[in-house]
């Protein structure tokens, strides 16, 4: 039984061979011949990039006693470091002492200027001791304001030995380790937000009128096509490299650091006939594409290729807008073999 069917498969296939090479009915793809707006094109070196990718500092001098590991992924607030802080928690208990010994003194003051200038009324009190006690209770109330302060800034300063992350991201690199002694502005950790992406790209300063903000650009990546809106365009160029830059949205999951190929125009925009560039077919005597006519015959033309974008592709000869054009299964055709189409 299995060698019956084998059998009568292979006599399917050969006849489908017999009749694509001699004349019989070849089956192909068709697309369409179409009038749309193309512009030459070039592409430029681009790369991935974090719009939030810092490196956090120590704000404090101190020893490091904790730092996050590589790799962790944080939310914004979080912790990432801490810095030894118990000599400034000694000094904060210091101030609060000073600042509890100001407030009874300036309450001690403003107790005696008032029993002064009770005494003043029925002339028991000279009117020095009340101007030196009222000047003693001015000082002592400036005293409590400078401990006060100073007690603000120690506490501000114990909140910083908390290095928090300003942003979500993941720890990126640890530049110093716990154990080690860091200054104030000492980097500690890069953190990386691998979640709001964009590419960077730098195109010849010629070329600058054809980009503006909003226009999706191709995006090439390890041989995959995507669509990348413009995120801004940076009209500065500098003397030795005659570039401006320009920034796209990436929301691809890309990983940072990622080199791609960025498609941008060089000229102005401009209504073109196309065809996709699978219906080409590239031979010795030129560039040829097969139509379809109404009686579904193969029709050979010969014609001259302009500009490109992705798949599809400018041509110029006796081809019109909606011409049915031949695509996978052009390789074998012959002008006037008849076809058959497929899907």
């Amino acid at each position: 039984m299995k060698s019956k069917v084998g059998a009568v498969l292979l006599t399917a296939i050969l006849i489908s061979s017999a009749q694509a090479q001699f004349g019989g009915a070849s089956p192909v793809e068709l697309s369409e011949a179409r009038v749309t707006m193309m512009s030459p094109t070039m592409q430029v070196a681009g790369t991935v990039v974090s719009r939030s990718d810092a490196f956090l500092s120590a704000e404090v001098e101190g020893r490091l006693i904790e730092v996050a590991d590589v790799g962790s992924r944080v939310e914004a607030g979080a912790t990432v470091a801490r810095i030894e802080d118990t000599t400034l928690r000694l000094r904060a208990q210091e101030l609060a002492a000073e600042m509890t010994r100001a407030e009874a003194r300036l309450r001690f003051l403003e107790a005696e200027l008032l029993r002064f200038e009770r005494l003043a009324e029925t002339n028991l009190a000279a009117l020095s001791q009340i101007e030196q006690t009222r000047s003693e209770r001015d000082v002592a109330t400036g005293d409590l304001a400078v401990v006060r302060s100073r007690l603000n800034q120690i506490e501000d300063q114990i909140e910083r030995t908390r290095i928090t992350a300003p942003f979500p991201g993941v720890i990126a690199e640890r530049v110093s380790q716990a154990g080690e002694r860091v200054a104030t502005g000492t980097r500690v950790v890069r953190l990386v937000n691998p979640d709001s992406l964009e590419v960077v790209a730098r195109a010849p300063l010629n070329y600058f009128r054809f980009v503006k903000a909003g226009d999706e650009l191709g995006v090439s990546v390890a041989g995959d096509e995507l669509l990348a809106p413009v995120r801004t365009v940076v009209s500065v160029g500098d003397e030795a490299r005659h570039v401006f830059e320009l920034r796209l949205d990436m929301e691809e999951p890309l990983p940072v650091g990622q080199t791609v190929r960025v498609t941008i125009p060089t000229a102005n925009v401009r209504e073109v006939l196309a065809v996709p560039r699978d219906a080409l077919v590239l031979r010795g005597d030129g560039i040829t594409v097969f139509i379809v006519d109404e009686e579904n015959k193969a029709r050979r033309i010969r014609v001259t290729t302009g500009i490109g974008t992705g798949d599809w592709i400018e041509v110029a000869g006796p081809i019109q807008e909606g011409d049915r054009v031949v695509i996978p299964g052009n390789a074998r055709l012959r002008p006037g073999q008849e076809v058959s189409v497929r899907g």
